[in-house]
């Protein structure tokens, strides 16, 4: 017994070429890659269970590509590139507790010498930093550890 046909996907001369070339490309990620080659599938008129065997994933994967994809076929290329319109879309989380404006405070609190802040030491060591950070009332409150990999993106 026959299922819905899927919504069929065309692409414009420069989609194609660029997904095939994307595809291709030595430097492109494998997940990435794969999912050029679904829609290149589509593309070419075949139905989600014949995309899954032939790249060799479930047909709900297929789907959802297709399927997102063809939410993504509004925006212009030079808005959202090929590349962009197949990585991952992002995942929910907690929003960050610490803003980018007190990532540059502690940023700039660490380029202090220690001994500005009435601290006795000579170097920064990411619990003085942290206990730094709390005195001065930049963020409630901060560990260590998260003290210290905010300092390595920063700089």
């Amino acid at each position: 017994m026959r299922g819905p046909k899927p919504p069929v996907v065309e692409l414009s001369p420069e989609e194609r070429q660029g997904l095939e070339t994307l595809v291709r490309r030595h430097g492109t990620p494998q997940q990435v890659a794969l999912r050029g080659r679904i829609i290149l599938g589509a593309a070419a008129g075949l139905n989600n269970s014949q995309v899954a065997r032939q790249v060799g994933l479930e047909v709900d994967t297929v789907r959802r590509w297709r399927n997102r994809w063809l939410g993504l076929k509004a925006a212009s290329l030079e808005d959202l590139s090929l590349e962009e319109r197949l990585r991952d879309a992002p995942r929910p989380g907690a929003p960050a507790r610490i803003t980018p404006e007190q990532v540059c405070q502690i940023v700039a609190l660490a380029c202090e010498a220690p001994g500005q802040t009435g601290r006795p030491i000579s170097q920064w060591t990411s619990r003085e930093v942290a206990d730094e950070i709390i005195a001065q009332h930049i963020v409630d409150r901060i560990s260590p550890r998260h003290a210290a990999r905010l300092l390595e993106r920063g700089t």
